[in-house]
């Protein structure tokens, strides 16, 4: 009964804003589908979602290739400070990106990425919540499966690879989700290091929707709508594997 409670309150006001996006005061059936094709047109959601699936996408893959091969070195290798590295890298997680805003700005100015795809991408090619969270789940997983493929001639690359990368899969689901959805969502990044229209993304396409129609709300919440599909499609395909990853990280130290 809790939880069926709890679910009414996290469901219900999805349900008014897919109600006010449905709902048509002029129609003789009171619900239509129009304003879906009329924010779709309006606010220019092909180019926006083409943007935003080519940012989340590549810096999704970076970040677990980055976080992959730091959470490997943190939680297998052997060396001198290890341990205030990963200090280091869990500081990070308590630093707003806000704060690191202008010289991030700066850098790629320097670089000439702004407006460009690489300004959107390469300033969270790197995470320290994914290194952090691959590095908690290699240290669950037997260190005995690579000395067995070291002994069959495994270089380490190989062993990463074709071992420890296949065992992490919830894992990387785990961090996929998280960073595609966050990329997905972010409006910060755009926002600062672009004005090019040609690099709009869909919460800057969604916002300058907002502002043009404020006053119609069953087109406004249409918006909304085509904007959040694609990460609740992403979420319930991975519901599993996300459950799993974050259930069993963290069961070593």
């Amino acid at each position: 009964m809790f939880l069926f409670l709890g679910l009414i309150i996290v469901l219900f006001p999805l349900f008014i804003v897919i109600y006010t996006s449905l709902f048509d005061s002029s129609s003789e059936h009171n619900l239509t589908l129009k304003y879906y094709q009329n924010a779709w047109n309006d606010g220019n959601f092909l180019l926006a979602f083409a943007n935003s699936s080519l940012v989340a996408i590549s810096v999704t893959i970076l970040q677990i290739i980055t976080s992959t091969l730091g959470g490997y070195a943190l939680a297998r290798l052997d060396f001198k400070g290890k341990n205030f590295v990963l200090l280091l890298i869990l500081a990070t997680l308590i630093i707003p990106f806000q704060i690191l805003v202008i010289p991030i700005f700066l850098i790629l100015k320097w670089g000439h990425l702004i407006n460009t795809y690489w300004a959107l991408i390469l300033p969270t090619a790197a995470s320290g919540f994914g290194i952090f969270l691959m590095r908690q789940y290699f240290t669950t997983i037997p260190q005995q499966l690579e000395q067995a493929a070291e002994l069959d001639g495994a270089n380490r690359l190989q062993v990463i690879w074709f071992i420890l990368f296949p065992l992490a899969k919830p894992a990387v689901i785990t961090l996929s989700l998280f960073t595609f959805i966050g990329e997905w969502n972010d409006l910060f990044k755009p926002l600062v290091f672009t004005n090019n229209p040609q690099l709009t993304t869909v919460q800057l396409s969604l916002a300058s929707f907002q502002e043009q129609f404020t006053s119609n709300w069953s087109l406004l919440m249409a918006a909304v709508v085509i904007s959040t599909i694609p990460v609740i499609i992403l979420f319930i395909i991975g519901q599993k594997q996300f459950i799993e990853g974050v259930s069993t990280t963290g069961m070593k130290n």
